[in-house]
């Protein structure tokens, strides 16, 4: 906004000068004040990115060394178990909590920027959205969504998660569902693919689940697509899963990944197991 206000005001300054000085011709006069607008935004352009960049990498640098250090932690305690694992384990979880609402605190820093080119205050939205959703903070995200850019898969996979979850019709879901596949690159909505056809199944509805995993396998084949089709074609309704999406897949909270219990071995007369 305000790059487009500073563009337009340097910009015809010389020409409105150069036209009524009788210094150059009406199409030099315009030719001269074009130019200076789009010099003088390609500049501000370049130094906001440079100032934004500046601050996404402290960011990115910010996550990276909060989960190094968790992960640290998990790795030091799974080699040398001391304590109770339960209060460890609410202890990594307040760590990742404290971090995310650190990284939340921490995109303030991208506010000034926020007037200064079209659609940043989304990206921000959008940024926050995706922190809160990893909190489970749903009230935040509801908020949220309206306000957010919809141009790659998880963004709009949440959106649709939560309109599933606010008990949306399927209708509605369908439509905001057929804007976003439009929107998406080819061979880069499997995610939104498969929630569609398991909010179907959900309902009970097999055809609608059945042709939606057709049109996503060609737009952009994906295994546990593929897997889920020849399910339903065979009426293995009740082996229907997305869980080959893996952490993108529950991401979402629709559901929780399944404990593996292990089966504790027997030693033998020797101590060998069976």
């Amino acid at each position: 906004m305000y790059t487009i206000i500073l563009s337009l005001v340097f910009g015809r300054s010389p020409a409105v000068t150069l036209k009524y000085t009788d210094v150059s011709s009406t199409f030099w006069s315009i030719f001269l004040g074009l130019f200076v607008f789009i010099g003088i935004t390609i500049c501000i352009n370049l130094i906001l990115k440079k100032k934004i960049g500046a601050v996404m990498l402290g960011l990115q640098m910010m996550l990276t060394e909060g989960q190094k250090s968790i992960q640290s932690r998990v790795n030091q305690f799974q080699s040398r178990p001391n304590g109770d694992p339960k209060r460890f384990m609410a202890e990594m979880e307040k760590k990742q909590r404290d971090l995310i609402m650190n990284a939340i605190e921490y995109t303030k820093n991208f506010e000034p920027f926020r007037n200064w080119t079209p659609l940043f205050g989304k990206q921000i939205n959008t940024t926050r959205m995706q922190f809160y959703y990893q909190l489970q903070d749903f009230a935040m995200v509801d908020k949220l969504l309206p306000k957010c850019l919809y141009m790659e898969q998880m963004t709009c996979a949440m959106n649709i998660a939560r309109m599933y979850k606010n008990e949306k019709t399927v209708a509605e879901i369908e439509k905001q569902f057929k804007k976003f596949t439009l929107r998406l690159r080819r061979g880069k909505s499997h995610l939104l693919y498969s929630l569609m056809a398991w909010i179907y199944v959900q309902k009970e509805m097999l055809d609608k689940a059945h042709i939606t995993l057709v049109e996503g396998c060609k737009v952009g084949s994906h295994d546990t697509m593929k897997k889920n089709l020849e399910r339903l074609s065979n009426n293995r309704i009740i082996e229907f899963s997305n869980a080959g999406l893996g952490d993108e897949w529950y991401a979402l909270f629709l559901e929780t990944p399944k404990m593996q219990i292990k089966r504790q071995q027997h030693p033998g007369k020797f101590g060998r197991p069976f």
